[in-house]
Formats: structure tokens, C-alpha cells, sequence
């Protein structure tokens, strides 16, 4: 479960990377992950597992959705369907302050 949840949190993190860190694209998917992570920290806190955090992801799609939709401009609604690669890069982000993270 944890090793098939960090291979889809890295592949929506290099997905990411390659908008370019210098393109407005990537400036915008950033806010959408910095809000999920947000949640991420309400969620979960500061002290938490790779196990934890998979039990999360497991769980997350309508609230990720919720979340992104929520820090969308309302005239890009469309960006909602960039939600999946928000989340996996989001928890690829939040899983490197698990107790037990190692590269």
C-alpha cells in the first residue's frame, strides 16, 4: 500500500516539475498544492507515518477536489480536473515530513 501510494505521489511530482518552476502553470498548480497541504497539516498535524498518510491519500479525492475547487479562481473552475496531479504532488510534499520518510 505505502510503496503504490509514494510512486503515485513522485510521478504527480515529477509531472509537475515539468510545467517548468519559472511558468505561471506551475505558479498556479503550487497554490492548489500549498492549499491541499494546508489541509494535509489540519488533517493529519505535524507527527505522522508513510502508513498514516497512505490511509489518507486512500481516502481523499472529494476532499482534494473540495479543496482545490475552493482555492480556484471561479473562471478557472476547469482547473479542477488538474486534481489528481495536485494531490499526488501534495502528498509527495507532505510525505517528506513523515517520522519514518527516507528518500
Amino acid at each position: 500500500m505505502i510503496d503504490a501510494a509514494r510512486y503515485q505521489w513522485e510521478e504527480g511530482r515529477r509531472r509537475l516539475a515539468e510545467y517548468g518552476a519559472e511558468t505561471a502553470r506551475h505558479r498556479h498548480l503550487m497554490v492548489l498544492v500549498d492549499a491541499v497541504v494546508d489541509e494535509l497539516r489540519r488533517r493529519l498535524g505535524g507527527t505522522f507515518t508513510l502508513a498514516e498518510l497512505a490511509a489518507v491519500y486512500e481516502r481523499a479525492e472529494d476532499w482534494v477536489r473540495e479543496t482545490v475547487a475552493a482555492a480556484t479562481p471561479p473562471k478557472s473552475r476547469a482547473d479542477v480536473k488538474d486534481a489528481a496531479l495536485v494531490q499526488d504532488a501534495a502528498f509527495a510534499l507532505y510525505a517528506r515530513g513523515a517520522v519514518d520518510y527516507a528518500p
